[in-house]
């Protein structure tokens, strides 16, 4: 199984880049029927989870995944299937 996995440490502070990658990791994987997406926001104080969370609600967004979910094991990071 082909995943993607986006790492947001670097990137932490800067709006603008967050929403971009987050948008260009999730045009990847529909582009390329790429079935797992790992998203990497670190454990921190939440506030990057949070708004990659609002960002994967946005209903022009949840349209284009199957379902997400959240590691139990790891705060620190979040899945989004996809189903082709």
């Amino acid at each position: 199984m082909a995943k993607i996995v986006l790492d947001l440490h670097d990137c932490f502070n800067n709006g603008s880049t967050i929403d971009a990658e987050l948008n260009r990791v999730i045009n990847d994987a529909v582009a390329k029927r790429i079935s797992l997406v790992e998203i990497i926001p670190g454990k921190g104080s939440g506030q990057l989870k949070k708004r990659v969370l609002r960002f994967l609600a946005e209903p022009r967004i949840k349209q284009l995944y199957h379902r997400l979910e959240k590691d139990d094991k790891n705060f620190g990071r979040i899945f989004v299937h996809f189903k082709f």
